[in-house]
């Protein structure tokens, strides 16, 4: 492969504006939102049409080029850090809101569309999308598919795959895949849930469409302060136990607390050693009625202070602290790892007090806020990369709680996808009998392994060379933990 010749054919098919080489200017998408996984790229590309896309992937695969494709960069697991030998395909300008259909209810975008945009576009009909990620203002619906994203309304109304039901995708050798539509269902596999979470894979995502919902009548967002961890975590599984689901269920602890309250002054109590954000939606009566349910099951599990936002101001408030904690841990800590593991509700106390042990093991701050309702942890890492050290030990820690979610029978990710940070920890939740399909499923739409290479998916050699790892049958990192 020759970079001249590629970069020759590249000028030839992109207008000037369209490519970097400037190592000045690649310096931005030497990683993702994952600061800590680094790798200059030695060139970007941004074309602005489909048709500028396409001429890229057939360079590209003509000459052996590893793709790798990126939206706004907001991932958290490296997924969009550069190949050594590679280009970065840069999707933010093809962000075109194609079509809002309100009477299917749907929405046709281009990937690079802000997720927060489609939302403000749909909302003079009412309507909106319902998958909020943190970093909705920034995060591109491409890049939510690839990773296959939430958000804290995940709970009710589920993930990217739940809300995606087209998708327009260019393979590697340069055939354009129709997925689904705006029916109700298509006949065949269900490539669209394949696409979803794929970490670009399989594929360059070109077109989109998104289910719209109308947007809820009335809603209320409870916030509930508990003096231990363990109450508050309990008082989850007694929400979803009763038979009802909230829009969204989040917690978060006290070193949480303090950074979002200094931050955007939200209203939390400081003292609090962990709060629950609950949000209820729909028609009033129903509202009304849930509302009065939760607070009694808040009361019993120990609550001792607990606050019904009812104007959207106020609600607006408590999601904001939430929604900035991430940003809010640069406050008190030079440098945090976000992990992103699932685990059954039912073991969210005892998790929480593994962590804690394991924070005071390796003498690192952890700070929690997450998707309580749906068990999607977020443990906040704190370090300091300028101490000699402690990105190690910071990194070890984190593969030791994604070990500790599978042993509870959790997952190593829920949302932030696997990248090459949890490479790892996948041997520790597959065989090697399921990463060997995982593999052939890859070849087959990618035989010459050139989209996103090296990425979500350990070799069997890898995982052997670490020793298996596999939890299942194996020693679990906490004694005191009852196997799943």
């Amino acid at each position: 492969m020759s970079r001249a010749l590629v970069t020759e054919l590249l000028r030839a098919n992109l207008p000037a504006r369209s490519l970097i080489t400037d190592p000045k200017a690649l310096k931005p998408y030497e990683t993702d939102g994952l600061t800590a996984i680094r790798e200059l790229p030695w060139l970007v590309a941004l074309p602005e049409t489909v048709q500028q896309v396409e001429a890229v992937v057939r360079i590209c695969r003509s000459h052996g080029v590893p793709i790798v494709a990126r939206g706004a960069g907001t991932g958290l697991s490296g997924g969009a850090r550069p190949h050594k030998d590679g280009i970065v395909l840069g999707l933010s300008k093809l962000n075109k809101i194609l079509e809002v259909d309100v009477d299917n209810c749907v929405a046709r975008v281009q990937p690079g569309v802000r997720n927060q945009a489609i939302s403000d576009a749909s909302a003079k009909h009412g309507l909106y999308y319902a998958p909020d990620p943190s970093s909705q203002i920034a995060c591109s619906i491409g890049g939510n598919v690839a990773e296959n994203s939430g958000g804290v309304h995940c709970l009710k109304y589920g993930l990217t795959v739940h809300n995606v039901v087209g998708l327009e995708v260019l393979t590697v050798d340069g055939n354009f895949l129709e997925l689904g539509g705006k029916g109700l269902d298509s006949p065949g596999y269900d490539l669209l849930a394949l696409l979803s979470g794929s970490e670009g894979m399989l594929g360059i995502v070109t077109e989109v469409t998104v289910r719209l919902l109308p947007k809820p009548p009335e809603k209320r967002v409870i916030l509930a302060a508990f003096h231990e961890v363990k109450a508050a975590a309990d008082v989850v599984g007694n929400i979803i136990g009763h038979g009802l689901i909230p829009a969204g269920l989040e917690m978060m602890d006290r070193l949480a607390i303090e950074a979002a309250e200094d931050y955007v002054h939200a209203g939390y109590p400081r003292e609090a050693a962990a709060i629950l954000l609950c949000e209820l939606d729909g028609i009033e009566a129903e509202v009304e009625s849930n509302v009065t349910f939760v607070l009694r099951l808040l009361e019993d599990g120990g609550a001792y202070d607990v606050r019904v936002a009812v104007e959207p101001e106020e609600q607006a408030l408590f999601w904001l602290g939430r929604k900035a904690a991430f940003p809010a841990m640069g406050r008190i800590s030079p440098d945090y790892y976000c992990m992103d593991g699932t685990i059954p509700r039912t073991r969210l106390s005892e998790v929480l007090e593994s962590i804690e042990q394991l924070s005071r093991h390796y003498g690192l701050r952890v700070a929690n806020v997450f998707h309580a309702g749906d068990g999607n942890l977020h443990p906040l890492i704190l370090y300091d990369a300028n101490q000699p050290g402690q990105l190690e030990r910071t990194e070890e820690m984190g593969g030791k709680i994604l070990e500790l979610c599978v042993a509870v029978g959790g997952s190593v990710t829920g949302e932030h996808g696997v990248g090459v940070e949890k490479l790892d920890q996948m041997c520790s939740q597959f065989s090697a009998a399921e990463l060997d399909q995982f593999h052939r499923l890859k070849e087959a739409f990618d035989p010459e392994l050139l989209l996103n290479p090296g990425k979500a998916i350990p070799s069997l050699s890898r995982c052997s060379e670490i020793g298996g790892m596999h939890i299942h049958g194996g020693k679990l990192p906490f004694p005191h933990i009852e196997r799943f």
